[in-house]
């Protein structure tokens, strides 16, 4: 099984598909996990169905995990706050850690999300939970 020192995390915010799944094979990821929502977009490729497919061509697992999305995302609050809001949410919430630290374990994999800077996006917070308690380092492609 493939396996890594490295969590790794990317947001798909003015890229497209090629470049997205050229970042990840250069990164030898094995799993991409979707940490949206709502995996829809209006980005060509990046709904849930078209990416799915994109990936598992390119030899990539897809996994959709509903419920490390982000509930407040939509709040007309600072950045910072939203992030808060999360991290309390997964403290509360310790059932998504673990899926998520379930579905990681063992594969090269990467969070994937919309937002190309990790540190505006809800994945930092699941990656830095993450990374605390699998011992590995969250690295965003």
């Amino acid at each position: 099984m493939p396996s890594t020192t490295e969590l790794y995390t990317i947001g798909f915010q003015n890229r497209d598909l090629d470049e997205v799944l050229a970042t990840l094979w250069q990164h030898r990821v094995t799993r991409v996990i979707d940490v949206r929502d709502l995996p829809q977009s209006s980005h060509k490729g990046f709904s849930k169905n078209p990416l799915g497919g994109a990936l598992r061509s390119s030899g990539i697992e897809y996994m959709h995990m509903r419920e490390a999305g982000n509930p407040f995302r939509h709040l007309a609050v600072s950045c910072a706050a939203v992030l808060k809001h999360y991290s309390d949410h997964l403290g509360r919430r310790l059932e998504i850690v673990d899926h998520a630290a379930q579905a990681v374990r063992g594969e090269r994999a990467a969070l994937l999300c919309f937002e190309r800077d990790s540190a505006r996006c809800h994945r930092s917070v699941l990656a830095s939970r993450l990374a605390g308690w699998l011992g590995v380092t969250a690295v965003n492609l």
